[in-house]
């Protein structure tokens, strides 16, 4: 059973190995912590059974006018369950009042977050591992 909630209470990096698949430099499971306590939101996906974080997404915000959604993980085993759609759907119900909600993700998820009536826009980005 999969459980939701927005408390990091009781995680530790154990509960946080298989993120990041694909990523050129993953962080670390203690370093994935710290991303989590370090954001203003957090929904983690939980399975209750093995004890295990299997889903994650992150936000941050001014409070007022604007926040970007820097990640959603889904671990591969877990993917194509509705878990990624209902982390998404939780954190967008955090950020209700907020007008203006951002994120930035690969082409081919476009469609995913277009069911949550985000568009497509245009934007800039700087990242370490470009050099």
């Amino acid at each position: 059973m999969i459980e939701y909630t927005d408390s990091l209470a009781g995680i530790e990096p154990h509960h946080l190995h298989g993120f990041f698949v694909g990523w050129w430099q993953p962080p670390t499971p203690d370093k994935h912590l710290r991303l989590l306590r370090g954001s203003d939101h957090v929904v983690l996906a939980i399975d209750a059974e093995a004890g295990r974080v299997v889903g994650f997404v992150t936000a941050l915000t001014d409070g007022v006018q604007s926040a970007f959604i820097p990640l959603l993980e889904v671990l591969p085993d877990y993917q194509r369950r509705g878990i990624g759609q209902e982390l998404m759907r939780l954190m967008l119900d955090r950020l209700d009042t907020t007008p203006n909600v951002d994120l930035m993700c690969d082409p081919d998820v476009v469609p995913f977050y277009e069911r949550f009536g985000m568009i497509p826009a245009t934007g800039m980005v700087r990242r370490g591992w470009m050099g």
